[in-house]
């Protein structure tokens, strides 16, 4: 028989935290915050010149905004995990160290860059768990993004996309009617009005910036694994088309208005168009995977 008095379950595992254990994480968070920027601020310093001076790159300075975005996105399903010390960080920030150490040895300033990303990566790992780890892994590995590419593989990339670039415009301004003369990267249009694709015409600064678009829309989107690996995939080949585009537009003003006209529409409005119609064909790209997905209740 029963009394009539009903008892609460109490579930197995669940746990409470008060106010005091909120404000002491919030308190080691701070902490290892500041620690962070006191032992990398020279690091951080010099990437901000490399932000401010070097174009290609220029989008870095935003990385760290979007990372706080995407984990604000994801806030809820992060307050459903359980942070735990996990020693593992400890190696992981052990091995950063190494990594900044032969960058400060050799004077390779991408080692030391990428050690400031491992160092974030143990220090989460430390604090949060693997748990939490895994939950904002692929916010993570974006912040790769924010430090500039190695010289080598700058190098290694921007010529090809140079020498792409210019072919691709001659060959689109070929099939518009346009008499081209091409000459390595300089072109000639109309046998006098010459146009020289220059490495910052390579369209390197629109790729970086393209990946790191698709890299944020590929995360907040609610879609397949699969149909997001080919979103931020295609985000090179969308760059290398825009900046085609670019080139065209750029020649047809060269001819039609001036070459003062066309030099400020390269470097202060092709930019801004670019960007709406890489999201639109970004746009049309994940309406086409949709269409190739068909659910059970359509089926």
């Amino acid at each position: 028989m029963t009394n009539g008095m009903t008892t609460t379950p109490t579930s197995i595992g669940t746990e409470c935290r008060s106010p005091s254990d909120r404000l002491k994480s919030g308190v080691i968070c701070i902490a290892v915050l500041v620690t962070i920027l006191w032992a990398y601020w020279s690091t951080l310093v010099g990437l901000r010149y490399e932000w401010q001076t070097d174009d290609n790159y220029s989008v870095g300075q935003l990385v760290p905004l979007a990372a706080m975005y995407m984990l604000w996105c994801d806030r809820r399903r992060l307050a459903k995990c359980t942070p735990r010390v996990c020693w593992w960080g400890i190696g992981v920030i052990l091995l950063a160290q190494v990594a900044r150490a032969a960058g400060l040895l050799l004077i390779f300033e991408s080692a030391e860059r990428y050690a400031l990303v491992l160092t974030i990566w143990g220090v989460v790992l430390l604090v949060g768990g693997m748990d939490v780890f895994r939950r904002v892994f692929w916010v993570l590995v974006f912040l790769f993004l924010m430090a500039p590419l190695p010289g080598k593989i700058h190098n290694t990339i921007s010529g090809p996309l140079q020498e792409f670039a210019t072919n691709g415009a001659v060959f689109a301004l070929e099939l518009a009617g346009v008499e081209v003369d091409q000459t390595g990267n300089v072109i000639t249009l109309n046998d006098n009005v010459p146009l020289a694709v220059a490495e910052a015409c390579s369209g390197l600064r629109m790729l970086t910036a393209f990946v790191v678009v698709s890299a944020v829309l590929a995360y907040i989107i609610r879609r397949p694994t699969w149909q997001k690996a080919v979103l931020v995939i295609s985000s090179v080949p969308v760059a290398i088309a825009c900046n085609v585009i670019r080139l065209m537009v750029t020649a047809v003003l060269f001819m039609v208005v001036s070459s003062d006209t066309g030099e400020k529409f390269f470097h202060d409005f092709a930019g801004l168009t670019m960007m709406p119609i890489a999201i639109l064909m970004l746009m049309g790209e994940m309406w086409i995977m949709s269409q190739l997905v068909v659910s059970d209740e359509e089926r």
